[in-house]
């Protein structure tokens, strides 16, 4: 099979899957995608902007995604300490509870697992390396994981994002964001 007709036929077989997750939880499948994210973002990607980015989709929709998850008590928002008109998203215990009940992630890493080492390492990389390029030709943002990033700085007491000039959590720099540059990238 060609490399479309793979990605194209994993593409149905997870958005199947996402639809049966989803309708076994009362959710539509954006809520799932809204939620998984939220899961892995940073705190400087966990804002309705950056979830719009990344899942492609308009702020109005997201907008009331955001309403239904937060009145489901999945979802509180909270305002930014320094600039109110910015708000963060964090998901609750149920949320999370729910995530782990769905478990894609579980049986994609147990499909995985029949994998030798060396042809997981290579389809992740090669996996990842497409995404990016077609992020990029598409005029997308690539959200990659902070301690990959140009930005992301090892120091003596930790880290720290020069973009920013902030400090990094250790959660923070495992985590995926809206900010994030390749190497190299300028």
């Amino acid at each position: 099979m060609a490399i479309d007709d793979t990605l194209e036929r994993l593409c149905n077989l997870l958005r199947s899957e996402a639809w049966v997750a989803s309708a076994k939880v009362g959710l539509q499948p954006i809520h799932l995608h809204t939620l998984r994210y939220l899961a892995v973002c940073n705190r400087y990607s966990d804002t309705p902007l950056a979830v719009a980015e990344f899942l492609g989709q308009t702020k109005g929709s997201v907008s009331q995604s955001l309403k239904l998850l937060a009145g489901k008590g999945l979802v509180i928002k909270r305002p930014d300490a320094a600039d109110r008109r910015v708000v963060h998203l964090t998901l609750t215990s149920a949320a999370l509870e729910l995530l782990e009940r769905t478990g894609r992630e579980q049986r994609i890493r147990q499909a995985a697992a029949d994998l030798d080492e060396t042809a997981r390492s290579a389809l992740d990389a090669g996996l990842t390396e497409l995404l990016r390029a077609l992020q990029i030709a598409h005029g997308r943002r690539v959200f990659g994981v902070c301690s990959g990033c140009r930005f992301n700085e090892r120091r003596a007491d930790g880290y720290r994002c020069s973009l920013t000039g902030e400090p990094l959590s250790a959660e923070d720099v495992v985590r995926i964001c809206r900010e994030y540059e390749a190497p190299g990238a300028v």
